[in-house]
């Protein structure tokens, strides 16, 4: 079992940019992908990111694309999703999900899942 918990959402001031981050509780990533999706209110979860196991491959989706970032740490412990040039468009509930060794865009294959950070509308 991987316990995943995000942290970073909360306020932030127009065209500034946030971090999130997702943390296996008592292990790494090694061997996991790690994908962040989004859910706003009355929608669908949404695929926003993903990052392979080894670090080295992403996927974002065109909405996003120049203006997030997916990394790691060094030692695989923590995944980054930082937002820059927030817009109108991108609050919502972030999560993190993780699946052993691939990162598909789609929710349903991912295994483990974070209870969400918000990331509310830039004040």
């Amino acid at each position: 079992q991987v316990q995943l918990v995000e942290s970073g959402g909360g306020l932030v001031q127009a065209g500034d940019s946030l971090a999130l981050s997702c943390g296996a509780s008592g292990r790494t990533f090694d061997n996991y992908g790690v994908g962040w999706f989004r859910q706003a209110p009355g929608k669908e979860r949404e695929f926003v990111a993903a990052l392979s196991w080894n670090g080295y491959s992403t996927r974002n989706v065109d909405s996003v694309q120049g203006r997030f970032t997916n990394s790691q740490n060094n030692a695989n412990e923590k995944v980054y999703l930082r937002i820059n040039r927030p817009k109108p468009w991108d609050p919502a509930l972030y999560f993190c999900a993780a699946l052993p060794r691939i990162f598909p865009t789609a929710p349903a294959p991912y295994t483990f899942w974070g209870q969400g950070t918000q990331v509310p509308l830039p004040a």
